[in-house]
């Protein structure tokens, strides 16, 4: 791990913090265990004196064993009895001291809930019982402090690293940005802490470059697709008797090219843009023809009848949109012709031919790989017309009934007049 690492730096800090807690506890273990001792030595020394001088005396008889149970302690005669509590595997040994001038060994055992005062001098063993409950034992509590208290900073550890988690995901993205990597799925995340708002606005920054370098694209790849007409009319017209019909229709040819360069120019802007684009109302009339003199196509090609209302709608854009939707039409089309119609404030345009083979929400991403090479398509048609409806709050739906495919431009919200 580097050591520069805000990782690296965060893990230490817990060890540290974990290994200080370690050495306190042990430290107030110790000290607790010392004070135990000593409260323990000063409650049965008094007794202990009191058995050591009675047994010197050879008093240990059943009138100082009644005293005693006055005082509620049990004195044990029984040498089974004495070994059963001694020699007990539960038994605990709480205290232990020794006289090694007069070979007195004093013991404070533990079993259960009860002391006992064991005392041997010389041969003689001596077993009493305190009869009292004993206090609980604070080593208990102490213990469980010290979990509670190690697991909580583990647990901060963990959170810790789980929320900077995204940071490093987000610096190992961030370094593929130069090879045009814009996949920061990674910072999905509804967090709303520093880190993730980050993440977040990183994944934004690189969605706008992706849509910049997409915008390229399909401007350099629909220039290629576009004027490939008109450059082919333009030659075949060069090879022609010049006369002033011929130069008529080569001035339309490069109308024709003008007209591409602004479509271009248009679409590069509305794609790569994050501002709303500049809407009035137009005749729907209008805009068809206007997308058909970009086509440079004949009247009779375009069949049925629509209502000649006014949308709301930005008149350049929407016409490319009308152009890209009557040229797929009639490219697609079993007769190459297209009809027209408008349904409840809908534009439809409908053609006879083979249904869609994917989904329409395939089709509109960029360069689709299933466009039809023959067609010389680029697959950028229903791209540009998705994004161009959309800017002026239309959608396209799409339906196949009775062979007729129909593509339907859908107001969002009504703007009709």
């Amino acid at each position: 791990m580097n050591r520069q690492s805000i990782f690296f730096t965060i893990t230490v800090s817990f060890i540290i913090s974990i290994i200080l807690v370690i050495v306190s506890f042990g430290i107030l273990m110790t000290e607790n265990y010392k004070v135990k001792e000593s409260q323990l030595f000063e409650k049965y020394i008094p007794i202990i004196k009191v058995v050591l001088r009675k047994h010197h005396k050879g008093g240990l008889n059943l009138e100082f064993a009644k005293s005693l149970e006055d005082s509620n302690f049990t004195l044990f005669n029984n040498k089974g009895n004495i070994n059963a509590i001694t020699y007990n595997p539960l038994t605990k040994v709480l205290l232990e001291r020794k006289d090694v001038r007069d070979k007195i060994i004093f013991r404070v055992l533990k079993l259960k809930d009860n002391n006992y005062l064991y005392i041997k001098k010389k041969k003689k063993t001596i077993l009493i019982k305190d009869n009292s409950i004993s206090d609980t034992n604070t080593q208990i509590y102490i213990v469980l402090v010290f979990a509670i208290v190690i697991i909580t900073i583990i647990l901060m550890y963990l959170i810790t690293i789980r929320k900077l988690m995204p940071l490093k995901r987000l610096k190992d993205k961030v370094k593929t940005l130069g090879d045009e990597n814009f996949d920061f799925d990674c910072c999905n995340s509804d967090s709303k802490d520093e880190v993730s708002l980050l993440g977040m606005e990183f994944k934004k920054t690189a969605l706008k470059l992706k849509s910049l370098k997409e915008a390229r694209n399909v401007f350099i790849r629909n220039i290629m697709h576009e004027l490939k007409t008109p450059i082919t009319k333009g030659n075949f017209l060069t090879q022609l008797e010049q006369n002033k019909e011929n130069n008529e229709k080569l001035k339309s040819v490069f109308s024709r090219l003008e007209l591409l360069i602004n479509e271009f120019a248009s679409i590069e802007e509305l794609i790569s843009s994050t501002k709303n684009i500049e809407k009035k109302f137009y005749f729907l009339d209008d805009v068809i023809d206007n997308a058909k003199d970009i086509l440079m196509i004949e009247d009779e090609i375009i069949l049925g009848s629509y209502d000649n209302k006014k949308i709301n709608i930005n008149f350049k854009l929407f016409s490319i949109a009308i152009k890209n939707l009557i040229d797929n039409a009639i490219k697609y089309s079993n007769d190459k012709k297209v009809t027209i119609k408008t349904e409840d404030g809908n534009i439809i345009f409908e053609n006879n031919g083979k249904k869609l083979e994917y989904d329409l929400e395939k089709y509109f991403e960029p360069f689709f790989a299933n466009e039809d090479k023959s067609k010389d398509s680029f697959g950028l048609g229903l791209y540009i017309v998705h994004n161009i409806l959309k800017a002026n709050g239309y959608s396209l739906e799409y339906e196949y009934k009775n062979g007729i495919n129909r593509f339907i431009c859908k107001k969002d919200n009504s703007s009709t007049i």
